[in-house]
C-alpha cells in the first residue's frame, strides 16, 4: 500500500506541472519558443482551428482521466483490507451498464461535432485565389503555377560540407532550399498535390497542411496566409534514401510584392528560352561546359554517384570508367534525359536546361580520368529531345 501512495503522490505531484505547461502555451497561442511540449498554433485561420481542437481534445482527456482515476484511488484508499473493509459480490448492474455506455457516447458525440467542422474547412478549396501543382519527385518538390507561366524545381542548399560534419550546422539545417514556393498573403491558395515516383507528404506545419503525394492520383489542399514570413516545412513520408533531405520552404509576400516576383520569373524564363535558341546554333568551349557541369553534377548527381564519380557498389552505380559514360554518348545523354524505370535514376530533363545536361554530360565523359574528349553541346541534347 505505501509503495501504490507513492506512485499516486507522484502522478499527482507531475500533473499541475503538465497541465500548467498546456495552459500556458494555449494562453500563449503555441509560440515558437514553447512549441516543442505542444502543437504550434501556426499562421493561418485553419491551423489555429486545429490548435483549438487539439487543445479542447486534450483537457477533455484531461478531465476523464481525472474523473476515472480520482474514483480508482480514492476507491483503494478508502476501501483497503487494512481497514476492514469486506469485497462486496454482485454481478449485472443495469444501471451502471447504461452509464458508461451512454456517457462515453455522449462524450464522442460532442468531440465530433468541432472535429468535423474543422475537418470539413480543411478539405474546403473552392474559390481558390491561385492555384499551386506541387510535385513530388526523388528527393526534391517541382511547383507548378497554374495561373501563370513559371514553374521550377525546389532542391535542398544545405551544404555537403554541414551534413558530413566539416562546417558548422547552419541555424535552418536540412530545412533550406536554393528555390522556395513564393505565394500571397491575404489569399487563397490551393495546392494540386501529386507525384511522379513513390508516395511523398506535403507538411508545412505553420499552416496545418500535410498531404500525401500520390503517384497517378491528386490530392487537394489549401491556406490563406495573413502575414508575410518564411515557413518550413519537409516530407513527412519515408519516401527512399534522401527523404530527410527533402525540405519545403513557402514564402509568404505582400500581393504587389508576390506580383513583382511574378512578372520577374515570367520575364527570366523568357529570357532562357530565348538563351537556349541562341546556344542550338552555336558551340560552348570545354572549359565552359566543364565549370557548368561540375556545378550541375554537384548539386544533382553528387548525392548518388558520388563527387568522385565512383557511385555507392551495389546501390548507384559508379560513373568513372562506366561502359555507357565511355562508348555510347546518345545513351549517355537520353538516360540524363529521361532517367531510368525501375530505378532510382530520374529524369532530369523538365529539371535542367539544354545547356545544363549538355554540360553535365561532357563534364561525365570527361571527369576522374574518363578523358574521352567529347564535348556535347545544346543542339546534341536537343536533337535527343526531338528524337532526331
Amino acid at each position: 500500500m505505501k509503495r501504490l501512495t507513492n506512485v499516486l503522490l507522484i502522478v499527482l505531484g507531475t500533473l499541475p506541472t503538465l497541465l500548467f505547461s498546456f495552459i500556458a502555451q494555449a494562453a500563449d497561442g503555441g509560440g515558437k519558443e514553447v512549441s516543442d511540449l505542444n502543437l504550434r498554433r501556426g499562421v493561418t485561420e485553419i491551423s489555429g482551428q486545429v490548435y483549438d481542437l487539439h487543445m479542447l481534445m486534450f483537457f477533455i482527456c484531461v478531465a476523464i482521466a481525472v474523473v476515472v482515476f480520482g474514483v480508482m484511488f480514492t476507491s483503494m484508499y478508502l476501501h483497503r483490507k487494512s481497514r476492514g473493509v469486506k469485497p462486496a459480490h454482485f454481478h449485472e448492474n443495469v444501471k451502471v451498464e447504461i452509464a458508461w455506455t451512454v456517457v462515453p457516447f455522449l462524450i464522442l458525440v460532442f468531440m465530433a461535432i468541432p472535429a468535423a467542422r474543422t475537418l470539413i474547412a480543411m478539405e474546403d478549396t473552392s474559390e481558390p485565389d491561385m492555384t499551386v501543382l506541387v510535385t513530388g519527385s526523388q528527393w526534391k518538390w517541382h511547383y507548378k503555377y497554374m495561373d501563370g507561366d513559371v514553374e521550377y524545381y525546389s532542391l535542398l542548399a544545405t551544404q555537403q560540407e554541414q551534413i558530413t560534419n566539416r562546417f558548422a550546422k547552419s541555424e535552418n539545417y536540412l530545412l533550406e532550399v536554393d528555390r522556395p514556393l513564393v505565394i500571397p498573403t491575404g489569399q487563397k491558395v490551393r495546392f494540386l498535390i501529386t507525384s511522379e515516383d513513390v508516395i511523398h507528404s506535403w507538411w508545412v506545419p505553420d499552416f496545418a497542411v500535410k498531404k500525401d503525394a500520390n503517384p497517378g492520383f491528386i490530392n487537394e489542399a489549401w491556406t490563406k496566409v495573413e502575414e508575410p514570413g518564411v515557413y518550413r516545412g519537409q516530407c513527412a513520408e519515408l519516401c527512399g534514401k534522401d527523404h530527410g533531405y527533402m525540405p519545403v520552404v513557402v514564402i509568404a509576400k505582400e500581393p504587389a510584392e508576390f506580383n513583382a516576383w511574378m512578372t520577374e520569373q515570367e520575364e527570366a524564363r523568357r529570357r532562357a528560352k530565348e538563351e537556349e535558341q541562341r546556344l542550338l546554333a552555336m558551340n560552348m568551349s570545354m572549359d565552359e561546359l566543364m565549370a557548368e557541369g561540375k556545378r550541375v553534377y554537384n548539386s544533382a548527381c553528387a548525392a548518388c554517384h558520388m563527387p568522385s564519380g565512383e557511385g555507392l557498389p551495389g546501390v548507384f552505380p559508379a560513373l568513372k570508367g562506366s561502359p555507357m559514360v565511355l562508348e555510347d554518348q546518345l545513351a549517355h545523354i537520353d538516360i540524363v534525359l529521361n532517367g531510368k524505370a525501375g530505378t532510382a535514376m530520374q529524369a532530369f530533363g523538365k529539371m535542367l536546361s539544354l545547356k545544363e545536361v549538355a554540360a553535365v554530360v561532357t563534364y561525365e565523359r570527361n571527369a576522374w580520368g574518363n578523358n574521352t574528349g567529347d564535348i556535347v553541346q545544346p543542339k546534341d541534347v536537343n536533337a535527343v529531345v526531338q528524337g532526331e
